[in-house]
């Protein structure tokens, strides 16, 4: 029999082997240059209707205002976590933008510089015509555009999960940074802050991993491996978030006419304002980098049904895991907080020594970890009766029960669910058998809907 388990293990470190073609490219692929990618904040540019007159504007410094460095697992690390090049990504995106005409401010030095060689060498070579030696005058802006990257807050969510059976099992970890621009635009005639705007942009890095190990011989051990990260590039994401910023200063600048749209396009402009007042209406529902936060999103009444699976921790040793079926009435008394009351029918049993039905009626109480996102985990714990339904001993017999799991509501009426459960019993004789020290108790995985109905919870 050792023969088709070495040729398993053989085939399936072949696989493994296999999928590291999709997981890293070829060396060709990978060293060919490209044209960088575009933002969807980059396409809006498109959207915004022409300008009447395009605003010269300068860029002294647009910079990292965090001094924030890489983290790093091996010592110190002296690579800041924010690209360093931002005024250039600034001047790009406002010529992308077709509102703006930006004028060299970065560098100024360098250019006077290289106009004084022009006039010196042209006043060397001209004889006695001056005029020819005359230079155009610069560009002076308008307006100065001021501000930088003010925060770089990382691991603001984080979450993972995993499961390893018999030494196969793997896993998978979720990160989410946020990174925050501000742009102001500043009159040069008399200083005035004409408007600020600030956007942010999360940061998403998530990695997959499995791995297996198994013991063929019994001093022979056969592990494998493989996984995958993906990290959403810092720069992509800071150029869309500066990309944001700017067709806001447009949209905040034809707001409160400090520069204005050609004719044929009012109507464009007046529609792209409602959408960005429908869009500000909705930022203010927003828990900072974690979503939209709406705290009439549960009702205060919600009816659920649930499939379940029950594994009986009785008297016999074998265990087996039997179908359920649960339904439960919610009402929820207060942000956190909501009465559960639920009826159910759970099959238990241990293989061929025991089966039967059993109804369960519990009544929890429930606490919901973020009740104003549309994903919250939630914790339960409560009192309730159990009896069986076609054994000998049909005796009510209380018990106790705990546990946990997580609700996303898929729309404002319809979540879903899944959930773990522990039932305590207090009796020993679940399965017509009374023995050992503890009583009988079973666990409880299951996923469900429930619908909310009645007003939102205010």
């Amino acid at each position: 029999m050792k023969t088709p388990i070495y040729i398993i293990y053989f085939a399936i470190l072949i696989a493994l082997q296999s999928c590291g073609v999709f997981m890293i490219p070829p060396g060709g692929v990978q060293d060919r240059s490209y044209i960088g990618e575009s933002t969807p904040t980059q396409r809006d540019f498109e959207k915004l209707p022409q300008p009447k007159e395009q605003v010269v504007v300068g860029v002294y410094k647009f910079r990292d205002q965090t001094g924030q460095y890489k983290a790093s697992d091996m010592g110190a690390n002296w690579s800041t976590a924010v690209p360093q090049g931002l005024t250039t990504i600034l001047i790009k995106s406002l010529e992308d933008s077709k509102w703006f005409v930006p004028i060299e401010r970065e560098n100024i030095g360098n250019l006077l510089n290289e106009r004084q060689i022009i006039r010196t060498t042209r006043q060397e070579y001209s004889g006695n015509n001056p005029a020819s030696s005359q230079l155009p005058p610069l560009l002076f802006a308008g307006i100065l555009l001021e501000g930088g990257v003010i925060s770089y807050d990382t691991n603001i969510l984080t979450g993972g999960a995993g499961a390893r059976y018999f030494g196969i099992g793997g896993s998978t970890e979720y990160r989410q940074d946020r990174i925050t621009v501000y742009l102001r635009a500043v009159s040069t005639s008399n200083g005035k802050v004409l408007k600020t705007v600030y956007t942010s942009k999360t940061i998403l890095s998530q990695s997959i991993n499995s791995s297996m190990f198994r013991y063929i011989d019994f001093e022979r051990l056969m592990e494998a491996e493989v996984g995958v990260t993906n990290n959403e590039p810092v720069h992509i994401a800071v150029t869309e978030a500066i990309n944001k910023a700017v067709y806001l200063m447009v949209l905040e600048g034809i707001k409160d006419e400090v520069w204005e749209t050609v004719d044929e396009d009012v109507t464009i402009a007046k529609d792209l304002l409602s959408n960005y007042n429908k869009e500000i209406e909705e930022s203010s529902k927003r828990v900072a980098g974690k979503g939209v936060w709406q705290r009439e999103r549960r009702s205060k009444f919600s009816f659920g049904l649930s499939y379940t699976f029950n594994t009986l921790k009785g008297d016999y040793k074998t265990q087996t895991m039997r179908p359920g079926i649960k339904g439960a009435f919610k009402y929820m008394f207060s942000d956190y907080f909501n009465a559960n009351l639920s009826i159910g029918f759970q099959e238990l049993g241990a293989k061929d020594f025991f089966r039967s039905t059993f109804s369960t009626y519990d009544l929890d109480l429930e606490y919901l970890v973020m009740p104003f996102n549309e994903f919250t985990p939630y914790l339960f714990g409560g009192l309730g009766f159990i009896t069986d339904t076609k054994g000998l001993n049909r005796d009510v017999k209380f018990k106790t029960q705990f546990g946990g799991g997580f609700e996303y509501l898929i729309s404002p009426t319809v979540g879903i669910r899944g959930f773990g459960a522990y039932h305590i019993g207090f009796d020993d004789d679940w399965d017509e058998k009374v023995s050992g020290k503890r009583d009988d108790h079973f666990l409880q995985v299951g996923v469900g809907v429930h619908i909310n109905f009645g007003d939102r919870k205010k």
